[in-house]
């Protein structure tokens, strides 16, 4: 079956409203860092005081994803999903209040806490789904799964670009405040339709009823820390962005421009699915994590938005592709009863990266300058590519040892 087909397969399955649904239901979690960043730190002048709330959010959706995806494997998405997406949304509009009436910096942080810790990890839900929703496929199954992957992590890339876009637009026309309810909204809106739609009903009808299995694992902790690390690159290059955009008198135009990482990467990530199937997931990882390594450098040499701008185009580029090679690995070697909460784990991940580098870039650049901040981007992505050289043959095996039963079980 080829790509193209393959795609349009799985929107056959799935169905129109599914995939607008959960692609939208996605975008307030993308829009809730960035938002969060530019109202704090437009109203107290302190870029520090913006990366600490926003990072705070952003460890605190870490560490509450893994045991919502637990509950999820355990009693199913559909009451989860509904009670996360109501209580992010009431807290994100606390936060707004909050910052308005002047709050004290504590009260803030800890409402910005008190929102990422509700919010749902949409897109690694979504990806559970796909699993019981190709199973009348058959044969085609392993293939529409890689497929499904690769837009997913298309998807959650141009969330990534859109969710940054749309806070932008809400600055510049309305305010910091505005963007943030407007995620608000939409994440009660939307976040309540994927919690309903009869996929929900499918992952636990068709899923393994009881989580069982070995979680963590020595490759499961490889693709963690390879995640945490891309949400430092996110988190840094937001950071430097938007030390630039402010200096050049236009704020907003922050989430305008880092939303074309994201484009670059959804790009990229649609046509992973080109790739061909000899090339395995472990070695997909190395090639992106290599070209990340390159293509961050020239981030230590912009002193402009119009420099930037096709300096995070092209890194983009090489995001998806990592991560679509993260999440099919774990996919493939985790317990299939453990997927969901592997999959909020490593969504996790990146959120507790995005706030590692969120934070430090954030403290650097308020004494250094945005170059400073950029340079946390480099060095997480050098270490990203000794982390997959080193992971390498460790990743074969665990493949190997994947097919070998499934073959067994063939004959």
């Amino acid at each position: 079956m080829s790509p193209l087909a393959s795609y349009r397969r799985l929107f056959e399955l799935a169905g129109t409203t599914y995939v607008v649904v959960a692609f939208l239901a996605r975008l307030p979690l993308a829009m809730s860092q960035l938002g969060t960043l530019l109202l704090v730190s437009d109203a107290t002048g302190s870029y520090g005081l913006g990366g600490l709330a926003a990072g705070a959010l952003a460890v605190a959706n870490a560490a509450g994803a893994p045991f919502a995806g637990a509950l999820a494997d355990r009693i199913g998405q559909r009451h989860v999903v509904l009670v996360q997406s109501l209580a992010g949304a009431g807290a994100l509009v606390a936060l707004v209040a909050l910052v308005r009436g002047g709050a004290a910096d504590a009260a803030v942080v800890a409402t910005a806490a008190l929102a990422g810790l509700a919010m749902p990890q949409v897109g690694p839900l979504a990806r559970v789904r796909w699993r019981p929703i190709t199973a009348p496929t058959g044969v085609h199954q392993r293939r529409l799964v890689d497929v499904a992957f690769s837009y997913e992590g298309a998807a959650d890339e141009a969330s990534f670009a859109i969710g940054p876009a749309l806070v932008g637009v809400g600055v510049a026309v309305v305010s910091p405040g505005g963007a943030l309810l407007l995620a608000a909204a939409m994440l009660a809106i939307f976040g309540t339709a994927f919690a309903l739609h009869r996929s929900a009903r499918r992952v636990r009808r068709d899923g393994i009823p009881l989580p069982t299995g070995r979680l963590l694992t020595p490759v499961l902790l490889v693709l963690v820390v390879a995640q945490l690390l891309i949400g430092s690159l996110f988190g840094a290059t937001q950071t430097g962005t938007t030390v630039l955009a402010t200096q050049a008198g236009v704020p907003g135009a922050a989430g305008l421009v880092h939303a074309v990482l994201g484009v670059g990467s959804a790009v990229a990530g649609v046509a992973t699915a080109f790739l061909p199937e000899r090339i395995g997931p472990e070695r997909r990882m190395l090639g992106a994590a290599a070209a990340l390594s390159v293509l961050s450098l020239p981030l230590l040499l912009v002193d402009g938005l119009a420099a930037l701008v096709p300096v995070v185009l092209l890194l983009g580029c090489a995001v998806a592709p990592l991560m679509i090679a993260v999440f099919s690995l774990a996919e493939r070697v985790v317990a299939p009863a453990r997927v969901a909460t592997a999959m909020t784990l490593l969504a996790s991940a990146t959120g507790l990266g995005y706030a590692v580098g969120s934070g430090t870039a954030g403290r650097l650049a308020d004494a250094h300058g945005h170059t400073a901040a950029f340079a946390v981007t480099v060095t997480a992505m050098v270490l990203e590519l000794l982390l997959v050289l080193a992971a390498q043959r460790r990743l074969r095996t665990a493949l190997v040892e994947v097919r070998v039963p499934v073959a067994v079980r063939a004959a």
